[in-house]
């Protein structure tokens, strides 16, 4: 080996000697320091020779002046329905299934509104009903016909039951035949049976009613007088029962026992209905004198503006047919209800 190498190896057995003994210099001159042991001789820095004067906190309402805002509460629920339908049928002079032309309109006009302000409440109802048809050869017939206002004042006694009373009228516009058949010589003529006020009701009540939903109402009216009028003495001759007016008088005041139920409802989104039953039972008569009367009418919309309407009536009053009496219509048409 060189000096040169020599030397260096030299130098590096130094270097590694001194480094070792540097660690273990440092390994023996290291002390664990007890810090919990130095708290003991923390000391604290004087306190704030300014005095600080703490005021106590006070909390109290104040008053923010409020405008009122334009708002305004509405007791009122107003609907109007008006519906119109149109029926129209031709047939060719040789068409072979024969056929006859014929037009026909009905319309129907509802509106009802209803103040409530518990425990009061106020509704009055309106129903108007007409339709004519005209055939080929025959004159114009009237299909429909019907004049009903009610009107109901009721104070809530509990969350179902209240005092109630009740003004109601009932008529028809037009007058009404029962139509004769046949031509020639055994051709029966028509006959006037009904006109505006012929007969004609006015119906006063009072008593108690529960109304459980919104849709339906069902009142029991112990304190019952109605009023039948005839103005055309001369209808008794067509109808014997004259409407229980005695022929040759314009008038009849029956004391009665009154019960009324009347639902309306939508049944589904496009489907409303719209029923009234009322039961009438004359004090001081037998029980073949009650009458019975119904009064339904179904609406499908097809759209906003185009409905399909079914209506019908039935009805039993001895004294005017000793028969159950019944009439049903179906049409298309356009309604319009507002709101």
């Amino acid at each position: 080996m060189s000096k040169t190498g020599l030397f260096f190896l030299v130098v590096f057995s130094c270097a590694i000697s001194v480094k070792a003994q540097k660690t273990d210099s440092l390994k023996k001159d290291s002390v664990k320091i007890d810090t919990a042991l130095l708290n003991k001789y923390r000391i604290d820095p004087r306190k704030n020779a300014f005095p600080v004067i703490a005021r106590p906190i006070i909390i109290q309402p104040e008053y923010i002046p409020l405008t009122m805002l334009d708002y305004k509460v509405s007791y009122w629920h107003k609907t109007i329905t008006f519906a119109l339908n149109f029926n129209q049928s031709a047939f060719s002079n040789n068409y072979s299934a024969g056929g006859v032309n014929a037009v026909a309109l009905g319309s129907n006009f509802d509106f009802k509104a209803e103040y409530n302000k518990t425990p009061f409440d106020y509704t009055t109802e309106t129903n108007l009903l007409y339709g004519i048809s005209k055939n080929k050869g025959q004159g114009s017939r009237k299909t429909n016909d019907r004049i009903f206002f009610d009107n109901k004042v009721s104070s809530q006694i509990s969350k179902h039951w209240a005092f109630f009373g009740s003004l109601t009228f009932e008529s028809q516009f037009a007058k009404g035949f029962q139509y004769g058949s046949g031509t020639g010589a055994t051709a029966t003529p028509d006959l006037l049976i009904s006109d505006f006020m012929a007969p004609g009701y006015l119906t006063e009540s009072l008593g108690l009613e529960y109304k459980p939903t919104k849709f339906f109402d069902l009142r029991f009216g112990t304190g019952t007088a109605r009023q039948t009028f005839v103005v055309d003495t001369t209808i008794y001759h067509n109808i014997p029962g004259n409407y229980g007016v005695t022929p040759g008088k314009t008038f009849k005041n029956d004391l009665a026992l009154q019960v009324v139920a009347t639902i309306d409802k939508d049944l589904m989104p496009n489907l409303h209905i719209n029923a009234r039953y009322a039961l009438f039972v004359p004090y001081g008569e037998s029980l073949g004198f009650v009458t019975h009367r119904v009064d339904a009418t179904l609406v499908a919309k097809v759209n906003r503006l185009v409905n399909v309407t079914i209506n019908g009536t039935f009805l039993y009053d001895k004294t005017t047919s000793l028969e159950p009496q019944g009439t049903e219509g179906l049409a298309l048409g356009i309604i319009y209800k507002f709101p």
